[in-house]
């Protein structure tokens, strides 16, 4: 069970970083995956860069497995959270639905 774990640790916190990176380096390249409720509210710009944090964050703590059963079950929601926010990209987002499934596992198996 420890190398599932660590293998879903991984993968996810591989997710995470590439999004976060790619997203602060070309950042109009994901503006259009933020909700449009919250781009009225704060700047797109900005909350890419927030957004950014957060899954940094998320990735770090996933690849040291700190907080680890909470992290998945953040992880499972922020990926079913993008894919219900962002209905009309279904054919780029249907990867995380998956990834969110992969998010739940860890959060089952993680002690």
């Amino acid at each position: 069970m420890q190398v599932a774990t660590w293998l879903l640790r991984a993968g996810l916190s591989v997710v995470f970083l590439y999004a976060a990176i790619s997203s602060l380096m070309h950042p109009l390249e994901w503006v259009g995956f933020l909700p449009d409720f919250l781009t009225k509210i704060i700047a797109a710009t900005t909350l890419l860069k927030i957004f950014a944090v957060y899954e940094l964050a998320l990735a770090l703590l996933l690849l040291t497995g700190k907080f680890l059963r909470y992290c998945a079950l953040i992880s499972a929601i922020t990926l079913a959270g993008i894919v219900i926010v962002n209905p009309s990209q279904l054919i780029t987002t249907f990867r995380d639905i998956g990834l969110a499934f992969m998010a739940l596992a860890l959060f089952f198996i993680a002690s």
